[in-house]
């Protein structure tokens, strides 16, 4: 039986890790897309960075003397966004203010922070690399439930290259950040290249890559009925494991068929790669861009309704960093404040920052040029930029800030608003649990509480925060 798992295993480790035990989607047999007269799904992009996002980062320079005492004092205060500039790392989102949400003060100190957080921001628990730490599925997870769609959800990630949590190459398929349930981690794309030629191979114009698809299918068809008819050669446990194997594989091959039945729409909607984004040895800055290209183009196409982004991670030595083309720098280094090329640490985050910045410009920008309905695609799209760690590179995880865009049908009213909330340990004060509670509520999923509580708070944590809903 050992053989035989394994056999499966590099199937589908052969058909991409989307495909991965672990990293199976729950399909059905309903329709993905939205059918004449049903309202558009709304779709969930999960940007998250290593070595923390100061706090002090966010705050806008034109606050008052009074908002800036408040600030300092971390009391909790509401500003209309839309009267202020940006910081100035932040300013390709300048014309996006209105829809922009500067959100202070949630707490994760549930979660592993520091060095490496793995799954643990968006599960709200302790974790490591170990499958058995996962337990439950990540709320990026949890909103795709909501939302079904051919692939259900999309990860991309610059994968660590050395410390901490290494994953091995940058150009591969490897265990991700997310969860899509207990001990079930999912597997990320490592690079553009790669995920182009997993995620869109059904509308491949390379001859080879057609052939290795057609070739796929009927692995799987094999696999499936093979695993099926051996199911009824065991009893008990045995039976039970390979005929998750044999559904497990079914599922797969329904989802492959709602993909073909779109060949058209993702066709049209396929990236088209630039040259550098496709590159070996190519720089961050670009690996990240070819990302968003084909982040993009999974939205826009329909494969996909949630999309979570490993945009850099501690282990990650950067490369084209702008003024330091020539470099290669250390995160890890630059979070004890190291400077390269005469460039101070903290202008060094801001530079990678201001980056990321125009990346989730671009995706905005993109998205609201897509006619959806009555407005655009962007209407119905939350955007969320947050560190997996914590306020800084040795967090404690008191705070975790949030940039946050959402368009005009988000269920949160939010939108054009720096708040701050309680700090930790003060009365009312809000965790990540508390947040993805009010995410998971607001779109469909009515749970009293999602996450782990923190222990050291004694006041009762459980629930949405209900000042963010649209209507109370």
């Amino acid at each position: 039986m050992t053989d035989r798992r394994d056999f499966i295993r590099n199937a589908f480790l052969a058909l991409g890790g989307l495909s991965l035990p672990g990293a199976l989607p729950r399909v059905s047999a309903s329709q993905f897309a939205p059918r004449p007269g049903d309202l558009a799904p709304m779709r969930f992009i999960f940007i998250h960075k290593g070595n923390g996002l100061y706090p002090s980062f966010l705050v806008p320079p034109t606050f008052s003397k009074e908002e800036m005492d408040k600030e300092k004092r971390r009391e909790a205060f509401t500003v209309d966004l839309t009267k202020h500039s940006l910081p100035d790392w932040m300013g390709p989102l300048e014309a996006h203010k209105d829809n922009l949400t500067l959100l202070q003060g949630l707490s994760g100190k549930m979660c592993t922070v520091g060095h490496h957080s793995w799954c643990s921001s968006l599960g709200v628990f302790k974790a490591n690399e170990r499958l058995s730490s996962i337990k439950w599925a990540t709320v990026d997870f949890e909103l795709a439930k909501l939302f079904p769609s051919p692939l259900e959800h999309i990860e991309l990630a610059c994968f660590p290259t050395g410390g901490g949590n290494a994953r091995g190459g940058l150009d591969t398929i490897a265990m991700g950040f997310s969860a899509r349930g207990a001990q079930q981690a999912n597997y990320a794309f490592g690079s553009p290249r790669i995920a182009v030629d997993e995620i869109f191979k059904s509308v491949s114009s390379d001859a080879g890559g057609k052939v290795r698809y057609q070739l796929e299918r009927k692995l799987l068809e094999f696999v499936g009925g093979n695993q099926a008819e051996l199911a009824h050669r065991f009893d008990g446990i045995e039976h039970r494991k390979i005929g998750n194997y044999a559904q497990s594989i079914e599922d797969i091959r329904v989802r492959n068929r709602k993909v073909d039945e779109m060949a058209d729409i993702v066709k049209q909607h396929a990236p088209k790669l630039d040259a550098r984004y496709l590159a070996d040895g190519m720089s961050t800055f670009d690996r990240q861009a070819g990302h968003v290209e084909v982040l993009l183009s999974s939205l826009i196409s329909g494969l996909t309704n949630v999309v979570a982004f490993t945009i850099d991670e501690l282990g990650h030595d950067y490369t084209g960093i702008t003024g330091l083309e020539a470099e290669k720098v250390n995160m890890h280094d630059v979070g004890h404040g190291k400077s390269y090329g005469g460039v101070a640490a903290d202008d060094i985050r801001k530079r990678c920052g201001e980056h990321h910045m125009t990346l989730v410009d671009r995706i905005v920008s993109r998205l609201k040029s897509v006619p959806e309905g009555s407005g655009t695609m962007f209407d119905n799209t939350m955007v969320f930029y947050f560190p997996d760690g914590g306020e800084t590179h040795h967090a404690h995880g008191t705070e975790f800030p949030f940039v946050v865009l959402s368009g005009s049908n988000s269920r949160l009213n939010i939108a054009g608003q720096y708040i701050r909330l309680p700090y930790w340990g003060a009365e009312n004060h809000k965790t990540l649990g508390n947040f993805y509670t009010t995410l998971l509520n607001a779109y469909g999923n009515p749970i009293k509480h999602y996450g782990s509580f923190d222990m050291a708070l004694k006041h009762d944590q459980s629930g949405p925060i209900k000042q963010m809903f649209m209507h109370g």
